[in-house]
């Protein structure tokens, strides 16, 4: 009986010291994400089109880079409204059509902070969970059965 709680509780230790580690790396990269969006946002209100243009592509590598890693442990769903709202807005930055470009710009900030929100660790979050598990809609559920 020992033997099991032992275990149980540094399974439990695990699970939050690994929820902590991608919950900080997913909040660093929607930051950053956040804070080069509104910089470009700036660049497409002042119509400043080769530092936009170019700003898109300095995103845009750093999306890639950021996207391998958040692949692991978020729905490739969430990720791909990332992309395409990203990729319209950098199609709309590269047909020079500044107010849709700035719009789908918004779209790509709200899935980022809804992505963060989504994934952290909190009271909400793990009624929610529970929930989804005890009525059935739970992706884990039916991998159980």
């Amino acid at each position: 009986m020992y033997k099991e709680l032992v275990i149980s509780i540094i399974l439990i230790i695990l699970i939050v010291i690994g929820d902590m580690v991608t919950q900080n790396y997913t909040k660093k990269c929607v930051e950053t994400l956040t804070s080069e969006l509104e910089s470009l946002k700036q660049n497409l209100i002042l119509k400043e089109t080769e530092q936009a243009k170019t700003k898109t592509e300095e995103i845009n590598q750093k999306w890639e880079e950021m996207h391998n890693k958040l692949a692991y442990y978020i729905e490739h769903d969430e990720l791909e409204k990332v992309e395409t709202y990203f990729t319209a807005c950098k199609s709309f930055t590269q047909t020079e059509n500044y107010d849709l470009a700035i719009s789908e710009l918004e779209k790509t900030s709200f899935v980022l902070d809804h992505i963060t929100d989504k994934y952290s660790f909190n009271i909400v979050n793990i009624f929610k969970i529970l929930i989804q598990f005890t009525t059935g809609k739970s992706h884990l559920k039916r991998l159980m059965i």
